[in-house]
């Protein structure tokens, strides 16, 4: 009966440092009849080979062990298997997210998140599913669309050669001065300013300034906004 009762269960790990987090999801999950916590503990007694030997199906981190998850999904990682990871996280911070991301995290939660919004997003983790809070959505949004114009430039047949007036302009359009500013600060005409800034949309293929800067500092040229 046990071991029938284990095996529709969702087998999770909680590899969280803190204590109380980690006690308090065992409780949690221990009044889910579908969750069940196979192995648990802070990272000096959680290792890599304990987690994967616990044949979790989704593994429960705090933000702070990014950095081991990484080294675990690594391509060298031939014992890695398929760890279905969900992060919880102390505060928004969009880096340590796109970390999460960028290693395979399909579940990330902030530590104010419900006992509801925990035991929902293990559960739609374990179905497939990918789940992140609605204030980080724009950071996966513009970590996507950043991916897809680096792909493109990777492909593109050369670099934009742009003139030395030409990286100043960028550089005063990446802080936001409008023309009439650049213009005085670059003692330009705003109609020579106007032109310049036309040419080097055209150059790079941009549509618009933002879109312009993003593209020339992913060809290597030195913007300081």
């Amino acid at each position: 009966m046990t071991e029938l009762l284990s095996s529709s269960c969702i087998r999770t790990f909680l590899l969280i440092e803190n204590r109380l987090l980690r006690e308090a999801l065992v409780r949690l999950f221990s009044k889910r009849a579908d969750l069940l916590v196979v192995g648990q503990g802070g990272y000096a007694e959680a290792t890599a080979v304990r987690v994967l030997d616990s044949k979790c199906d989704v593994l429960i981190i705090d933000s702070s062990q990014i950095p081991w998850l990484s080294a675990m999904t690594a391509p060298e990682r031939a014992d890695r298997g398929s760890l279905k990871t969900v992060v919880i996280a102390r505060e928004c911070d969009e880096k340590h997210f796109l970390d999460a991301v960028r290693s395979g995290v399909k579940g990330y939660l902030l530590q104010d998140a419900s006992a509801s919004d925990v035991v929902a997003t293990v559960r739609a983790v374990f179905r497939g599913e990918a789940i992140c809070p609605p204030q980080l959505c724009a950071a996966l949004f513009r970590f996507v669309a950043q991916s897809a114009r680096d792909a493109s430039l990777q492909n593109s047949p050369s670099r934009p050669d742009l003139t030395l007036r030409q990286q100043q302009l960028v550089s005063l359009v990446a802080k936001g001065l409008t023309n009439k500013k650049i213009a005085s600060h670059l003692n330009l005409s705003e109609f020579t300013v106007r032109n310049h800034i036309h040419r080097i949309l055209k150059q790079v293929d941009a549509e618009s300034r933002s879109e312009a800067v993003e593209t020339i500092r992913a060809h290597g040229y030195s913007i300081n906004a």
